[in-house]
């Protein structure tokens, strides 16, 4: 929970940095991005440590196993935090869009209350709440892709600004790609709370033998 507050955190910081255009910010994201990867090689030392020592089976199992998997997802979400900022870092000093950034703003609030629901659904086990992430995803999956379709649009006009458009662009497939993550963290909950695999499957349909 620790490492999800920080990434939070990171994820929170880089989208306004980016529609701020302010340096501490994006900086602040680099930063948080070295504790994140600590608690990744900790945590991942700790989960090992149980396996050897305790050899835990059934439950307790898939939960080690689980928490091992989402350590991992929550360090690619700094990652592509880390992105975000370096994308803010390219458009400081450029003039901010007459919309201020108003479509990549509408994206960031959803995919920060994916985290933030998935994180909360951890805590408590609560595999419905998981079924929900992975069935919100595809509302962002769609706002991304309205996203990038208008950035192209334009692009194609006269003197386009490229690098503001670009920067658009690559900062909200990231924050796409977080979506993703946060849909992942849902189906190692779903599977370390019920011991259901629904990997590659859609939320609604039971997973097959």
């Amino acid at each position: 929970m620790e490492m999800g507050g920080i990434v939070e955190r990171q994820v929170q910081n880089a989208c306004m940095a980016l529609v701020e255009h302010d340096l501490n910010l994006a900086e602040s994201v680099m930063q948080d991005e070295i504790k994140t990867n600590q608690l990744e090689l900790f945590l991942d030392d700790q989960c090992l440590s149980i396996i050897a020592k305790r050899q835990p089976a059934a439950g307790d199992l898939r939960r080690v196993v689980s928490v091992m998997k989402i350590i991992t997802d929550l360090e690619r979400i700094g990652d592509e935090a880390e992105r975000v900022a370096k994308m803010a870092i390219a458009l400081i000093g450029n003039d901010k869009p007459a919309d201020q950034y108003a479509k990549f703003r509408e994206l960031h609030t959803h995919v920060a209350q994916s985290l933030s629901n998935i994180l909360d659904a951890f805590a408590r086990e609560d595999v419905e709440a998981a079924r929900n992430v992975i069935r919100f995803d595809r509302q962002i999956d769609a706002e991304y892709k309205a996203l990038t379709q208008l950035c192209l649009d334009a692009l194609a006009q006269p003197n386009a600004p490229v690098t503001h458009l670009t920067s658009v662009m690559w900062a909200a497939r990231s924050l796409e790609r977080i979506g993703d993550h946060a849909k992942n963290i849902s189906e190692y909950i779903i599977f370390q709370v019920a011991g259901e695999d629904v990997r590659h499957h859609r939320a609604t349909e039971p997973v097959k033998p």
